[in-house]
């Protein structure tokens, strides 16, 4: 992490120290938040609508923090400060000069879906042979991702950083913070159509990770979304004048491609077109990470790390926070938990999932509403249900307003006799407990919203003449 004096960190942040503070205090780290503090450690109190951090500022020093940044005018810091204008711009700054005098090789990651995951994938195949920093949790935006880069250990040859958003612009600042030698977009999906309207601005979005790519660089993107090639050709799209650029995806068009796939109940193992006859697995399950993976390949073999390290790199690898979460209940039934998340295209990946699940009795979808679609919401719905499959699923439960757009379209697919829709959660549970059985596998998605998750602990919980 970051450790120097107040004398730099007044030059990278492009504040003012006042005279009667001592410039060479010595600061280890960064923090952002009060509860927080860490010993050394410069308190970046941060401001707000509703808060200002800075009514912190003087319990941070007691906490003991070597000093703390201040902007606000006319009042005296209660510690060692340095003076700046603005204390998020001034962190943004520091994390920028920060990486810029490191000898760290970024790579930044954006998508609407897969991009932690994707991250992860990265990171494993890297770190085979590099010392690579990543992005934590989910500090990928304004704020998390400078905490990311002043968190990085000086000597990293790689921080591999995701880049969130929600609008227009703010991919655009991450990646002219970062300044990446390396891009990813993972794909274009559905996620922000409240705020952005359409999914062609939602590319537009996404490509805004351009704008700091290095010249010459890598953009490495999913082949199979005419979208980004669409985008990347308009002449309004910020880009270096000469990059280079390959594609993964499922098509054969892709620089890159799965030739075969095999699925376990709880990994997934595939060849590839460039991998010359080897075999990578995964302890993930669907096909959707094997093309996120795909990704990981072309950055692996990019700087070099050899076949046999990505093999074990991905066979290792550790995910940042729950996906598909595969839970064996104790009393028989097998619980497929992702209830953190929805948009179409990660509802499309989980049912895809379920369907390619072997050596079960029965198979139940338990899928609630997909929030902040906009005004297309239920059209999405209805093509949901309208993709399952009867000969791969036994059942489908729904649950909420939009839900039950799902079961209509489920109808013209599925015996309605197996569909159940509800908007009272209670009520679903109760008929799940009547019906769920030993050998049964259950997927559970939905919107964050919606708290699926309570569906999940009563399953685990369910004791029943038919368990």
């Amino acid at each position: 992490m970051i450790k120097t004096n107040l004398k730099q960190i007044a030059v990278m942040c492009n504040g003012k120290l006042p005279s009667q503070v001592n410039e060479e205090i010595q600061v280890t780290g960064v923090v952002t938040d009060s509860r927080h503090i860490t010993k050394g450690c410069l308190f970046v109190p941060l401001a707000g609508e509703r808060f200002d951090a800075h009514d912190f500022a003087a319990a941070a020093i007691e906490a003991g923090a070597s000093a703390i940044l201040w902007s606000r005018a006319g009042e005296e810091p209660p510690g060692p400060a340095i003076i700046v204008d603005d204390t998020l711009a001034a962190l943004q700054a520091m994390a920028a000069s920060y990486l810029a005098s490191s000898s760290a090789k970024v790579i930044g990651i954006t998508g609407s879906n897969g991009k932690t995951t994707t991250k992860d994938m990265v990171y494993a195949v890297l770190s085979t042979i590099y010392k690579v920093h990543k992005t934590q949790g989910n500090f990928n935006n304004h704020i998390g991702m400078p905490l990311t880069i002043l968190s990085m250990p000086v000597d990293s040859d790689f921080i591999v950083l995701e880049m969130g958003m929600s609008d227009r612009g703010e991919i655009k600042l991450l990646s002219e913070l970062a300044r990446p030698e390396t891009v990813i977009i993972t794909n274009i999906g559905e996620s922000h159509l409240l705020q952005l309207g359409s999914r062609l601005e939602i590319a537009r979005a996404k490509l805004e990770i351009m704008t700091g790519l290095q010249s010459d660089g890598l953009l490495i993107c999913n082949g199979d979304e005419p979208l980004i090639q669409q985008v990347l050709e308009e002449t309004d799209t910020h880009k270096p004048q000469q990059f280079n650029k390959m594609t993964f995806g499922l098509g054969q068009h892709n620089d890159e491609f799965p030739s075969e796939m095999n699925f376990t109940q709880d990994s997934v193992s595939f060849m590839t077109h460039q991998g010359v006859n080897r075999t990578y697995t995964l302890p993930l399950l669907g096909e959707h990470n094997v093309v996120n993976s795909l990704a990981a390949l072309i950055v692996a073999r990019h700087y070099k790390v050899p076949e046999e390290k990505i093999v074990q790199g991905l066979q290792r690898l550790a995910l940042t926070g729950m996906r598909i979460e595969f839970i064996a209940c104790e009393n028989g039934i097998t619980v497929l938990n992702d209830a953190y998340n929805a948009s179409p295209t990660s509802m499309k990946a989980a049912i895809h999932v379920l369907e390619n699940m072997k050596g079960y009795q029965r198979k139940i979808a338990v899928l609630g509403d997909m929030l902040e679609l906009g005004a297309s919401e239920g059209k999405y719905h209805e093509e949901i249900g309208n993709l399952l499959d009867a000969s791969k699923l036994d059942y489908l439960f729904t649950l909420g307003e939009l839900g039950k757009r799902i079961a209509e379209g489920a109808k013209k697919r599925l015996d309605e006799k197996k569909i159940y829709a509800y908007t009272d959660k209670a009520e679903l549970i109760a008929k799940l407990e009547t019906m769920l059985s030993p050998d049964d596998v259950v997927l559970v998605k939905a919107s964050r919203g919606m708290a699926l998750e309570k569906v999940v602990e009563q399953i685990k919980q369910f004791k029943h003449q038919n368990i």
